[in-house]
């Protein structure tokens, strides 16, 4: 069977491995980006750990997969009735069965300089530049009082804030700039930080973020954004480093698509009770508007039950219907505390902390063979007393 699977995330990904299972498929994967990105580590690539937990390259995923090829392309079209796909390289790709995994984009909600003047952390580039202006500013700021803003308290704002203040302390000392005094602000619009999870488990993680330093705000609003300037609710704060990791929209195809698509007031596709968006074609993970979309587990759990889906009809088998399941959450919250929250249980410290390990071993096995993902897994962090700096520093 001719399949078409267009995005390189946890869903593509892992959808492409269990198809490729069966020697019979034809599998192509579409995507604008040659690795693999592991969204969970991305606060520590920006933070002094190597760049090696947070991308694998497809053709290391994909080696030995005979049936599977992977193609860098960007679709911007679909036709459902033709069963084609248009690349913005002008390729067309044919498909008996099309699964879409784009993934989301960030949105800045049309707020004034915030594209401009803001830091993200959500792909290699911008970690790099954000990088590089923390080393510049050390650096040409020694003994001046900063103050460093991450505006979006879910859990990549929580991670980051949380792991931002050690990693500047280390490498201020590294770089003779001992006498600076950093001030980190976590800025959120809504009431409390980790607003999906608990108020139980958010105060937990406000009280420990405060004890790590982090000075949290609740209930503000970014209105505007200059180079030094950030508008909060009325208030001006000064900062030169400021860092977004607020504010995702679905992937912009399916709404310059929408002759094909239904989309729900939340911008992600409506599907049927088998992940059909439209006839042969499956939405999954982020793009999806399911009851726990966004969030890596469930765009795994879309991902083998659309593959079992695909299997089963091309076998004329029995089908059975998409159940939504609720994943765990666990957050990292600075060095060996975490908060890990499922259904009733909420467990914090050290213990949440090695739930985290665990799960991240479990994430690079979903789509490597055990001993790569063990070797990723392991932890790359390699802070010297005389040289903090990560593998991808040096």
């Amino acid at each position: 069977m001719n399949i078409t699977i267009v995005g390189g995330g946890f869903g593509g990904v892992k959808t492409a491995l269990e198809l490729a299972k069966q020697p019979d498929n034809s599998i192509t994967l579409i995507t604008d980006k040659p690795d693999f990105q592991y969204y969970p580590a991305l606060y520590g690539a920006a933070t002094g750990r190597s760049h090696l937990e947070s991308w694998v390259s497809l053709d290391k995923i994909f080696a030995g997969k005979k049936n599977v090829t992977v193609q860098l392309d960007t679709i911007e079209a679909i036709d459902p009735m033709t069963k084609t796909l248009k690349g913005e390289s002008g390729a067309s790709y044919t498909f008996e069965k099309c699964v879409l995994a784009l993934g989301t984009v960030t949105t800045y909600f049309g707020i004034q300089g915030l594209e401009t003047y803001t830091f993200g952390i959500k792909s290699a580039a911008e970690i790099e530049k954000l990088k590089d202006h923390i080393y510049s500013d050390l650096v040409e700021g020694r003994g001046v009082d900063k103050r460093y803003i991450v505006i979006g308290a879910g859990p990549t704002g929580v991670e980051l804030a949380a792991a931002l203040g050690s990693y500047l302390k280390k490498l201020s000392k590294h770089l003779n700039a001992v006498d600076s005094t950093m001030h980190i602000a976590l800025i959120e619009a809504s009431p409390r930080v980790l607003p999906r999870m608990s108020e139980k488990a958010s105060a937990k993680v406000q009280r420990r973020l405060e004890k790590l330093g982090v000075k949290v705000q609740t209930g503000k609003t970014v209105e505007s954004a200059s180079e030094d300037l950030i508008m909060v609710s009325g208030e001006l704060m000064t900062s030169d480093t400021v860092v977004w990791t607020s504010g995702v929209a679905n992937h912009p195809f399916y709404k310059a698509n929408t002759g094909h698509f239904t989309l729900a007031p939340n911008g992600r596709v409506v599907v049927d009770a088998y992940m059909q968006a439209n006839n042969d074609v499956y939405v999954i993970g982020d793009n999806a508007a399911t009851t726990f979309t966004g969030l890596a587990q469930t765009a795994l759990h879309d991902a083998i039950y659309v593959a079992d889906h695909i299997k089963r009809v091309a076998a004329n088998q029995p089908v059975k219907e998409y159940k939504a399941v609720m994943p765990p959450v666990v957050v990292p919250v600075g060095e060996f505390w975490a908060v890990f929250e499922w259904r009733k249980i909420l467990i914090t410290g050290i213990i949440a902390a090695m739930i985290r390990r665990a799960a991240d071993f479990v994430g690079y096995s979903d789509i490597l063979p055990i001993g790569q993902a063990l070797g990723i897994w392991r932890p790359h962090r390699i802070w010297h007393d005389d040289a903090p700096v990560s593998e991808q520093d040096k």
